[in-house]
């Protein structure tokens, strides 16, 4: 664990900026300690290392939230697409450069600004916006939270990670045992509830997701035992069946 302190040594940011990334909900704490301070572990630092490469693009902090927290977030392609995103963003700065270089030594013999241009960067960071954020299962998402506070999501999350660690204390079982099928009802009705309208499709595409390997099944794995991400997948294919 590190102190807000030390991740503001770290990265750089702020403890002001750190705060509010808090207050907006963008990168809550992992937890606090008796006295109040904020502790931050790996994967809110991995987190934070998304925010910063979304800043780096100069997408707004609201939309960063919306991204990270979309129901279909993966850590793995979002890299991907940050990276061609810093690829054009590089050309585009090498080619400012030497029109700028151009102007110094020639002088201005017309008037071109298609170097200024930035419609591909623009097209391809709208797609990225759309792919993550604007399902419908998101907005309804988005509707809920918009009147819950942090805390409010925050707890929210915490009770969908316990469903899984009940997953976990099953792995002994097989997939298709009734009491772990009737978790996966659970699983599906919470979400229902608490985040968007979860019908099997959506649910077996999670299923999907939780065991991909990238950020899902570390935290998964991380909170209810090695394997639960993959034994919960199963589990879901099943019960969509």
């Amino acid at each position: 664990m590190m102190t807000v302190n030390e991740v503001s040594k770290l990265t750089g940011v702020s403890i002001r900026t750190l705060q509010y990334y808090d207050t907006i909900g963008l990168l809550p704490p992992t937890e606090y300690t008796e006295a109040g301070y904020r502790l931050y572990d790996d994967t809110a630092m991995e987190r934070l290392q998304q925010i910063l490469l979304f800043r780096e693009l100069e997408f707004p902090l609201k939309e960063i939230k919306m991204i990270i927290d979309a129901p279909n977030f993966e850590r793995k392609k979002a890299l991907e697409q940050q990276i061609d995103m810093l690829m054009m963003k590089k050309e585009h700065l090498e080619n400012l450069i030497d029109f700028a270089r151009k102007i110094k030594t020639t002088g201005v013999n017309k008037m071109d600004f298609n170097v200024f241009d930035t419609t591909k960067m623009d097209e391809y960071a709208r797609k990225a916006k759309e792919q993550w954020g604007q399902t419908s299962e998101y907005k309804q998402y988005e509707e809920k939270a918009i009147n819950q506070s942090s805390d409010e999501q925050k707890i929210a999350w915490q009770n969908l990670m316990l469903i899984f660690v009940e997953f976990g204390k099953m792995t002994d079982k097989k997939p298709e045992n009734v009491e772990v099928q009737l978790e996966v009802k659970k699983l599906q009705d919470y979400i229902s509830e608490h985040f968007y309208k979860c019908s099997n499709e959506i649910l077996n595409g999670l299923g999907k997701m939780y065991a991909s390997g990238g950020e899902f099944t570390e935290n998964i794995d991380k909170a209810a035992g090695s394997g639960t991400a993959v034994f919960v997948a199963k589990a879901i294919e099943i019960y969509c069946k």
